[in-house]
């Protein structure tokens, strides 16, 4: 029955819903694409690297006739000893490129590598459907193991990659799930055998969300009533959203009479029925009353690679290359602004930012910022890799007054947040008319996950391009501070 031409990233979706398989062959044109180009950048290098683990690691190319490559694995692997990257096989229509084989004389051993910096399931699906394929060409399989990066080195000097990257043993995973393997490839084309003129009608789940969000949530949630259980923002969990799904409880309008928590049960009673704001005027004004002149609102911006770059950094870690800064000396006294972005090729370039931020803020004012969680820790990771600006940063973040609290805690709360305290959605709910406050309207950057892809673009572009990327960071940077300043504007206004 194996009529599906299966690969190892088909085979992982059916683990996690055959739905996937049949969408993406039959409806691809309503996935909605989710990797971002760092993630892919990610992979690609931290692949790159793996094969230095190995002495003489030799490459097949990859080719859109997958016949070709299988060719050309046939011919290397007459020459063992050696170690192909991307050795490719087929068994059945069941095909796969193993991203490190070592070909020994007695056998072979099979690597996979992935830039996660833990071993998820999927990851053990992946490697034993490619041990089942082996195993049934008749290979001699001594070892299958998986390759990923341990979170936990910083680097100093030359990348070490026998403490960058860990390497597990995973054969006896393999080998008991080798039952498994061959029930999913005959449950699939099965199923796809089944469902070959007409759409499969399989419910929704948690395998939506897990291991990875499905990029056909959209398209098959698509008939649901709007707003539903799935819009409550706010923290609840997706257990307990499919829970109310599965009961029947899926519009906001029978969940109104549910027993939910507080805040969600809010979000639906707010989006139902024409509210006025909550204002919580006290909470507010304690906020206020904490604040010193002059007052600094603050914003960053970061990105994160899994090879560290920069001398005490780790896989990951999110590195600072620009902020806003917007300054208020003196009640009625006029705005002031100051910037940092970093160049692409500086090396110091986490060093400076401090530098600049130290020099932009020499004083014991308020610093308000959106998001305690965020800010205060990058500040403690620069002061750890450079101790000379500790006790500046420590400062630093002594001043810190968070705003994202009384939107958090819902001491001020209308409609139009959708249950969100995120910026995104609190500043067009308080100034819903001002068009220079709607991120929309930017024209090359708006929000932080494309300010982060749009700085680490800049390394293949054109002067020209750098200089309109550049500008565009700045310009949405400088919205999020001030989207602060105007949300202590109309603090001040609700508590007169």
């Amino acid at each position: 029955m194996n009529n599906l031409y299966l690969s190892k990233s088909r085979y992982c979706m059916a683990v996690q819903c055959k739905k996937i398989v049949w969408l993406e062959k039959y409806k691809s044109e309503f996935a909605e694409r989710k990797a971002s180009n760092t993630v892919l950048e990610n992979g690609i290098q931290v692949g790159n690297l793996a094969k230095r683990l190995f002495v003489d690691c030799e490459d097949i190319a990859f080719n859109k006739n997958f016949d070709i490559m299988v060719e050309q694995t046939k011919k290397k692997l007459e020459n063992k000893p050696n170690v192909i990257a991307e050795a490719s096989f087929n068994y059945n229509n069941n095909f796969c490129s193993v991203d490190i084989l070592k070909n020994d004389l007695d056998g072979i051993e099979i690597y996979e590598v992935k830039s996660s910096t833990k071993i998820d399931d999927i990851y053990l699906d992946d490697i034993s459907y490619q041990y089942y394929i082996l195993n049934k060409l008749q290979f001699n399989i001594k070892k299958a193991c998986i390759i990923y990066v341990n979170n936990k080195y910083v680097k100093q000097g030359n990348l070490e990659l026998n403490r960058l990257f860990n390497i597990e043993d995973v054969t006896m995973i393999a080998k008991e799930k080798q039952k498994e393997i061959e029930n999913n490839i005959y449950e699939l084309n099965k199923y796809m055998e089944k469902n070959k003129d007409i759409e499969p009608k399989d419910d929704i789940g948690i395998k939506c969300f897990k291991p990875y969000e499905c990029e056909f949530w959209e398209y098959c949630t698509r008939n649901l009533p709007r707003p539903n259980v799935f819009d409550i923002k706010g923290g609840m969990h997706l257990k307990n959203k499919f829970e109310k799904y599965y009961d029947g409880k899926i519009s906001f309008e029978d969940l109104q009479s549910e027993n939910l928590n507080y805040k969600y049960l809010e979000q639906v009673k707010f989006e139902l029925n024409e509210l006025p704001p909550k204002i919580d005027k006290e909470a507010i004004r304690k906020i206020m009353e904490t604040l010193k002149y002059p007052l600094y609102f603050l914003d960053y911006e970061t990105y994160q690679v899994a090879i560290p770059e920069i001398d005490g950094t780790k896989p990951y870690q999110q590195l600072p290359f620009q902020y806003s800064l917007h300054i208020l000396r003196k009640e009625e006294e006029k705005l002031e602004h100051k910037e940092f972005l970093a160049e692409i090729d500086d090396k110091e370039f986490i060093r400076h930012f401090a530098e600049s931020l130290i020099k932009d803020i020499p004083d014991n004012g308020s610093i308000i910022i959106y998001n305690k969680a965020f800010e205060p820790s990058r500040n403690k990771e620069i002061a750890s890799m450079y101790p000379d600006l500790k006790n500046d940063l420590e400062r630093i973040n002594r001043n810190m007054v968070d705003f994202l609290e009384p939107f958090q805690q819902r001491k001020y709360y209308t409609k139009e947040m959708k249950g969100s305290a995120s910026i995104k959605y609190v500043l067009p709910a308080l100034y819903p008319n001002d068009s220079k406050l709607n991120y929309h309207n930017l024209k090359v950057v708006h929000n932080g996950s494309e300010a982060k892809e749009a700085f680490l673009s800049l390394k293949e572009k054109s002067k020209e391009e750098q200089e309109i990327i550049r500008k565009g960071l700045l310009v949405y940077c400088e919205l999020d501070t001030y989207a602060m300043v105007k949300i202590w504007e109309k603090f001040n206004e609700v508590i007169k």
